[in-house]
């Protein structure tokens, strides 16, 4: 299988990683959800999961896009280009660059 790995330098991976901890937690207070009320709609089994995603250490796991989503009450396609942004920029900048 195929890992892609970005090149972008260590640190800045890690700032992306935290500003996408940071647009995940607005959305999450937006709605008025506690970190256990968001892993319980979104199949998480530990709401410290979602501390995790909040602060920059983790990602949301494709397959579940959908459901976060659903649960963070925005549209799919575009929490999924929001994502991208931070966890994928390169791919990002060649479909939604200047």
């Amino acid at each position: 299988m195929y890992i892609h790995q970005q090149r972008l330098g260590s640190e800045e991976v890690q700032e992306l990683r935290r500003e996408g901890g940071r647009f995940l937690k607005e959305l999450r207070e937006k709605r008025g959800l506690s970190q256990r009320q968001l892993a319980a709609q979104v199949g998480a089994e530990y709401y410290t999961f979602i501390s995790q995603l909040e602060t920059g250490r983790g990602r949301v796991p494709p397959d579940r896009y959908k459901i976060w989503a659903e649960a963070l009450g925005v549209d799919a396609k575009d929490f999924v280009k929001s994502l991208m942004r931070f966890y994928d920029p390169l791919t990002f900048e060649i479909l939604f660059g200047d």
